[in-house]
Order: C-alpha cells, then structure tokens, then sequence
C-alpha cells in the first residue's frame, strides 16, 4: 500500500495494491503492521457500512471525548466526496479540510483521527460506505456541524442544493462558531 500524509498532518490517503486479471481483482484492505509502520498504533473496535444514494450528505460528525473517533474510511462500491474537518482547539490547521474522492474503482481509503469532523456526499446512483472506529458510537456524545458553515465553506462540488438529501440531524447542526467541541490539539 502507499501512504500518502495530507496537507492536514495526521490525515492520510493510503491507497491499496491491486491485483487484477481475467476473474476480478484481489487486494489487501487493511494489513496492521503496515498501518502501524506509516501511521501509528490504532485499535479498530468496529466495523461500520451505510448505504446511500445519490445526492446523500452525511455530515459533518463527530463524537466528543472521552468517545471521540479516528476512522479509517472507504468505498466498496460507487463514489463519493469524502470529507474531514480539523475541530481540535490550538491547531494550526483548524477549521481546514481534506476532501479526497473515494469510489469502488479507486480503491482509495481515507485516515481521520480523532479531533475531526467527518462527512461525505454521495456522487453515483449508490455507495455502500464502510469504516473502521478506534471507539464504538457512544450516541449521547454524537455531534455535527453544517456541511454548508461558510467559515468552513466546504467545497462539496454541489450544483443544485435541492438535490441534497440530509437527515433531520444535519440540517439542524449548529456552525462550527456554536458547536460543542472538546478536542486539544497535540504536537507530535
């Protein structure tokens, strides 16, 4: 696999190698000495997978501490515009965000740990969504901010905002100016 550190240190692309031939294609997904060598040491306690379709926004989530979550993110079919937002306090980069295409035929993966807020907006007809959590979804520290806080201004690649989908959730999120946040950044 190639590691590749985003502009927003602590965020990777890690992009798998693929074997294909006549029968299909065969990859390792996730390879744990590896992920430790270039990342570092993570605990996976869950596997989650959402399926959506097209003009879905998830997002922006997070969870606060103590149950706060790196997740590392991918597409196993169709494609979408992933997105992680820097909401940890003292970060040179805060209120700054990766977003990186995802799809079933790129294979990328997406690392976010914890101290971000993540989303993503679904671009084909459909996308099965699948992630691994270093904590398991604790709802009563589940919180969210706009996809649309012109301090962040997301570019999500949306032409026509009646075409979003989003849940009664996200449409009431506060901006990240009100959002509950209790995240420290810690220079490594």
């Amino acid at each position: 696999m190639t590691y590749t550190e985003t502009d927003i240190p602590g965020v990777w692309i890690i992009e798998p190698k693929v074997f294909s031939d006549a029968r299909g294609y065969f990859m390792e997904a996730f390879k744990q000495n590896e992920f430790e060598a270039c990342i570092g040491k993570f605990d996976f306690v869950q596997d989650n997978e959402s399926c959506s379709t097209k003009g879905v926004l998830r997002g922006l989530h997070y969870q606060l501490a103590p149950y706060s979550q790196s997740k590392l993110v991918r597409v196993i079919k169709g494609r979408v515009l992933d997105v992680a937002v820097d909401v940890r306090a003292g970060s040179p980069t805060f209120g700054k965000y990766i977003a990186v295409e995802l799809s079933g035929e790129n294979k990328r993966q997406l690392f976010i740990p914890q101290g971000f807020a993540h989303g993503f907006h679904v671009l084909s007809e459909e996308a099965v969504f699948t992630y691994k959590v270093d904590n398991p979804y604790a709802p009563s520290h589940e919180r969210g901010i706009r996809f649309d806080d012109p301090a962040i201004h997301v570019d999500w690649g949306i032409k026509d905002l009646s075409l979003i989908n989003l849940s009664e959730k996200d449409k009431n999120a506060p901006c990240l100016s009100d959002a509950e946040l209790n995240f420290t950044f810690k220079k490594i």
